[in-house]
């Protein structure tokens, strides 16, 4: 298997991956785990999305449905109204990627007319005509592992492999974009920690992440702020940023080339030091 790309083409930019780069989570929901409800305005949104990019963030990763376990369903107009000005606002305001984080095919074509560059989809393209949507868009995409759906993906996840069954499912989702016609640099993957996985599946994966890259595409990674901090360190929800740090690393260590994360500024820094290790 060849190596992973070294870089990401999301249209118009070309975003380095020789060393990794973060990801800001921006949702605009009222109910995402970590920051529901604190940018549904757009100013304040763009603003913070801003200000990601001024830390450091390569990508800024726009949210307008819930993920969470349990989440319930945005309509499409509802998901258009959060997501489409602020995109908008931040691709004018910024040199970072704009990512649209959704998984509905009408979504993805207004969030690229409006300048978004990547696609992430936690249903990896499955849903009808999501695959052609992205493609015509021209975006980079990022498909994602996800056992069940977000609403019931936590009730009892089970795997005889879980690293092995993650790999069988994006590689074959990798060979579904390329043979819609993708290029091999504007597909990346993520295998999904916390979607339909226990704590024991996150830390496998974590434990055996290089192997994912014999995928080939780069790896995308989203720890951040999620209930398994809380679970490995004991503190409370607000007080998982320094959890976080250290699972973004690791994974970085480990390959990622890519890594979510709601703290940039402390995620960037970490990845400094990462990088230098790498090259060392």
């Amino acid at each position: 298997m060849s190596a992973p790309p070294v870089a990401l083409r999301c249209r118009d930019k070309t975003v380095d991956l020789r060393h990794p780069v973060v990801m800001g989570v921006l949702n605009v929901t009222p109910d995402s785990f970590s920051d529901g409800g604190r940018f549904l305005d757009a100013e304040a949104a763009i603003r913070h999305g801003v200000r990601m990019a001024e830390e450091g963030a390569a990508f800024i990763d726009v949210g307008g449905e819930s993920t969470r376990p349990g989440a319930e369903p945005v309509g499409l107009e509802e998901e258009l109204r959060r997501v489409v000005p602020v995109i908008e606002g931040l691709r004018s305001a910024t040199a970072a990627v704009i990512s649209i984080d959704t998984s509905k095919p009408e979504v993805m074509r207004a969030a690229a007319a409006a300048g978004a560059g990547l696609i992430n989809d936690v249903h990896a393209l499955r849903a009808p005509g999501a695959l052609a949507a992205a493609r015509d868009s021209g975006c980079a995409v990022c498909l994602m592992h996800m056992q069940g759906e977000p609403r019931s993906m936590q009730v009892a996840p089970s795997y005889a492999d879980v690293v092995r069954e993650v790999q069988v499912f994006l590689a074959e989702r990798v060979a579904a974009s390329r043979a819609a016609g993708f290029a091999a640099d504007a597909v990346a993957i993520d295998p999904g920690f916390g979607f339909g996985k226990t704590l024991e599946h996150n830390l496998t994966l974590l434990r055996r992440l290089g192997e994912l890259t014999a995928v080939g595409p780069p790896l995308v990674v989203g720890l951040s702020r999620k209930s398994m901090v809380s679970k490995l360190t004991g503190r409370p929800e607000g007080e998982r940023l320094l959890g976080s740090v250290v699972l973004g690393s690791i994974a970085a260590l480990a390959g990622a080339a890519i890594v979510r994360a709601h703290d940039v500024a402390a995620t960037v820094e970490a990845l400094r030091v990462v990088a230098a290790v790498r090259s060392s």
